[in-house]
């Protein structure tokens, strides 16, 4: 059972928790939101981890997304999170993470901290979560950039990404 933190419009835990089911998300009421933190996942070759999520989640299922992420456990902090939900996911530990975008998103009842960070690891090693994603791929640049301008790309992650997408797009000119 997950149990989250809600937040309010300022960003500030507000002591009242949410436990989560399949699709409850978007019964948090109004106001109130819950902590995620999305994960662009670099190589220090330069290239970009894709992974392609489980058909059987309840947002997005089957696309391609570019970031690794999810929900705040209760009592988690942004960064905490990432750490967690990006081993969790990929079987991937990082300990640098750089602030992308911090976005309050309606439809979802979320706050979500972008971020991105560069790892060291086998690329061959990537562990992906069994009911999180089905298939990984590493892409580079332009590839990334492709992804982010496909139709099966997920609209609201490329926005959030969309200052680091813009100086991605500003080096390869």
């Amino acid at each position: 059972m997950e149990i989250w933190d809600l937040y309010d419009k300022d960003g500030n835990v507000t002591g009242e928790e949410w436990v989560r089911q399949f699709g409850n998300f978007r019964d948090i009421p109004d106001g109130r939101y819950h902590l995620v933190s999305d994960i662009l996942v670099q190589h220090v070759d330069g290239t970009f981890l894709l992974t392609k999520r489980h058909p059987d989640k309840d947002v997005y299922p089957g696309f391609w997304e570019a970031s690794a992420g999810g929900s705040a456990n209760k009592g988690e902090n942004p960064i905490e999170c990432a750490k967690r939900e990006l081993f969790e996911e990929t079987g991937i530990e990082a300990e640098e993470f750089e602030l992308i975008n911090r976005v309050f998103r309606e439809p979802s009842h979320s706050l979500i901290y972008s971020y991105v960070t560069k790892v060291d690891c086998d690329k061959d090693s990537v562990v992906l979560q069994e009911e999180e994603a089905t298939e990984y791929k590493w892409v580079d640049d332009k590839g990334l950039l492709e992804y982010a301008d496909s139709d099966s790309a997920i609209k609201t992650s490329v926005e959030r990404y969309k200052p680091f997408y813009d100086k991605l797009r500003a080096k390869l000119r």
